[in-house]
């Protein structure tokens, strides 16, 4: 069967062929065209529309993420292509207090905290391998009908399992962030009322396509008698989500713990609980803490996040995942970067702004790198190699040379931070000792990819009575619609009737493989894989998922951004694919000391996915910074 013919046996009016789309946007009788020239759209109103995409990243859709021409540079730096003298293309004669490697919210910080600590009148480059700044803190916009969509393409929440830190709490109350208390008043909580979560069987793995609602909101036992599940399945899921048993009677707490540590989820289900093995692909799409799959997880970390089988076992030193500072913006933490963006570069704004008006604020790309700037934010410029002007013991300078336009450029610092992905810095910062740079190429960090679409309805949604849809077998294993916050002038869906953005969620691994094999897999497979692969893939299964509920994807979807991110989340450490460390010798600590004049940034260099670990990373460099300068 081809695609076309398949795309016609899912319920799409007509084949998806590729000169509908264009950029990822659907265009045709009454579809969307390229962003800034949507359906029906109408000459800007005054102040409040975007610029077009072309001068304006965030509106930018198709692949998204690591896009083509962010990356290339990089790795062939890391196959040694800029290895020995480099030739320059362009002495930029550019010198300033400090160079910043990477342009998320670690660097943007440091570049923040640097001139809180040394003066507003130091001068600081920002440099940045993406054609926008934020990292993984991405913002994806799109416009139908005179009205801008928002959604999220990485980190997504300002939330943690442990306490915000003094110096993270503190710079969200500078950028005018309010958290506590503040969210609930601007989110519709009965937008949804409802809905509920369901979870769609494939016909490959459950031998029909179902989506079920009411995954754990219905009782267990009405649940599973709509799955398309054998009798053994159904018995023994739901032995496992009623029944408090004690599956190591013998174990005392503590040694419950220790062996739990060493044992995956998965082992711990068919060894203990001992379901049968046709039941594991129900729980195919589960996701841990920093998506551990369940053949990745430990069994104790399960344990903690409130996985189901332990509600009758007493565990040593269990601890539930709890979030004491929780916020989420209708375009994620890409909030957090553009108010620091916005302190940093107060000319690309229209005046300073909170966190309400700058959902919604005009920034003028153009004037993000400009020499009357005393903060200079460069795009698509890609850092190759940084190395000091002499004896790093000694010197007071850094050579940065970096990829624009396809030549080398040359700028130099005073000091320089590396808050990019700290796997790469061994590549770029030749000089640094070999104990460290095998410290550097430990980690492993997690593929990821988020996917926006925008949609014509939610009806479907409502229909079907779900908000979410776990796919455990998916190309996609996650779809939900956003949280209906409405901030300053952006206001979110109001009804089942508007557009929306649905986001989806991508984790290409390995089953089977040790955990480091399984990221390494999954970046192979996103980087090769074409904007048109994926785009199929999301319209099949959204109508798979959705076609019973109504849902024509040829009809109803409008636009598509792919965000990926083959180096995603930070690398954390698990109790079975990693040594137990002492602290430090653990290669984070090890990997982020700072060499003469260059410091290490980013939340790589504290081994935590978070944003405030990305703050408080780049607090630590600034200080090492000033302590190359003799002020500490």
């Amino acid at each position: 069967m081809t695609d076309q013919q398949e795309g016609r046996d899912l319920g799409m009016n007509r084949p998806i062929a590729r000169r509908d789309f264009i950029s990822g946007v659907a265009v045709g009788a009454s579809a969307l065209a390229m962003p800034g020239l949507a359906e029906g759209a109408s000459a800007p109103s005054a102040g409040t529309s975007p610029p077009e995409a072309a001068s304006y990243p965030p509106l930018r859709a198709g692949l998204r993420g690591q896009h083509p021409g962010s990356f290339e540079s990089a790795h062939a730096a890391r196959d040694g292509q800029f290895n020995g003298p480099l030739n320059i293309d362009d002495e930029t004669g550019e010198t300033y207090d400090l160079v910043v490697v990477g342009g998320g919210i670690s660097g943007l910080s440091a570049a923040y905290f640097f001139r809180e600590a040394l003066g507003e009148n130091k001068k600081v480059l920002v440099l940045d391998n993406h054609d926008d700044f934020g990292g993984h803190a991405k913002r994806n916009e799109f416009r139908y009908n005179g009205k801008t969509y928002l959604g999220y393409g990485g980190t997504m929440s300002i939330e943690t399992p442990y306490p915000y830190s003094y110096t993270a709490k503190s710079l969200m109350t500078e950028l005018g962030i309010t958290v506590e208390g503040y969210f609930p008043k601007h989110q519709n909580n009965k937008l949804y009322e409802g809905l509920s979560r369901g979870m769609f069987f494939d016909k490959e793995n459950f031998g029909k396509d179902k989506l079920v609602a009411g995954m754990g909101q219905k009782p267990w036992d009405k649940f599973l008698a709509e799955c398309p599940l054998s009798d053994p399945v159904r018995a023994d899921l739901m032995r496992l989500y009623t029944q408090k048993v004690d599956y190591m009677p013998d174990l005392d707490p503590v040694a419950k713990a220790a062996a739990l540590k060493k044992i995956s989820y998965k082992d711990f289900l068919l060894k203990h609980v001992k379901i049968t093995p046709e039941a594991m692909p129900f729980f195919n799409g589960t996701s841990f803490r920093n998506n551990m799959r369940v053949d990745t997880c430990p069994a104790f970390t399960a344990a903690g996040l409130r996985g189901a089988g332990f509600a009758g076992m007493k565990i040593d030193g269990e601890a539930p995942f709890q979030s004491e500072y929780e916020a989420h913006f209708p375009d994620g933490n890409a909030t957090i970067a553009r108010l620091l963006v916005n302190r940093l570069v107060p000319a690309a704004w229209t005046g300073q702004m909170d966190m309400n008006s700058i959902v919604t604020a005009p920034l003028d790309y153009s004037k993000l790198d400009v020499a009357s700037n005393p903060v200079r934010v460069r795009l698509s410029s890609i850092v190759v190699r940084a190395q000091h002007d002499g004896d790093p013991r000694s010197s007071r300078q850094v050579s940065v040379m970096y990829m624009k336009d396809g030549k080398v450029h040359r700028v130099r610092g005073g000091n320089v931070i590396m808050a990019c992905f700290n796997n790469i810095i061994r590549f770029i910062v030749p000089d640094l000792p070999e104990k460290q740079k095998t410290a550097l190429a430990y980690a492993s960090k997690v593929p990821m990819q988020y996917t926006n679409v925008l949609v014509r309805n939610w009806q479907a949604f409502k229909k079907l009575g779900v908000s979410s849809v776990s796919s455990p077998n998916g190309y996609h294993t996650g779809m939900n619609l956003d949280n209906p916050i409405s901030l300053g002038s952006y206001a979110f869906a109001s009804s089942p009737d508007d557009p929306i953005v649905v986001h989806m969620t991508r984790n290409p691994n390995a089953p089977g493989l040790p955990r480091k094999e399984q990221h390494r897999r999954g970046r192979i497979d996103m980087l090769s894989t074409p904007f048109e692969k994926s785009e199929l893939e999301i319209r099949r299964q959204m109508a798979r998922a959705l076609g019973t509920g109504g849902f024509d994807p040829a009809k109803d979807i409008l636009a598509i951004t792919v965000n990926r991110w083959p180096h995603g989340y930070a690398y954390t450490y698990d109790t079975i694919g990693d040594p137990d460390f002492q602290e430090r010798e653990r290669p984070h600590v090890v990997g982020r000391q700072a060499f003469g004049r260059i410091a290490i940034a980013n939340a790589d260099a504290g081994a935590a996915a978070f944003t405030n670990e990305a703050i408080d990373q780049a607090h630590r460099a600034v200080h090492d910074c000033l302590y190359s300068r003799g002020y500490l």
